[in-house]
């Protein structure tokens, strides 16, 4: 009995430690901002400008001088659920010329996993 008490205690206390640490590695709005620019910019570098009428370089350059105007509309269409041990993060957007895009991510331990990803 004493044993299985000790057991208890120490799953009791990782657990306790698993959630703590969840709470304080739940990312930022900031940081998802900086990771959805990041894949949405790539996505389109491999995506949208092998179509481009621009030609591949352009395109590329178009996309890297747009960061801060891809990052706002992103931070505009985005919706978070604080679950406070991880989040959620739904981002709905469009573009002229392109496809509209939602994608759903979630946030923990200071890191990000999208597993939705639709393109219109």
């Amino acid at each position: 009995m004493k044993n299985l008490n000790v057991v208890a205690s120490v799953a009791g206390a990782v657990l306790v430690g698993l959630g703590v640490a969840m709470v304080v590695t739940n990312p930022s709005p900031s940081a998802y901002n900086d990771y959805a620019t990041e894949r949405l910019t790539e996505y389109l570098k491999a995506e949208g400008c092998e179509k481009a009428l621009l030609g591949q370089r352009q395109c590329v350059a178009a996309l890297e001088s747009a960061q801060p105007q891809i990052a706002e509309l992103i931070r505009e269409s985005t919706e978070r659920q604080n679950f406070l041990l991880w989040s959620v993060y739904r981002t709905e957007f469009s573009l002229p010329l392109l496809p509209a895009y939602q994608f759903e991510t979630v946030g923990a331990f200071q890191s990000f996993y999208t597993y939705e990803f639709q393109k219109d």
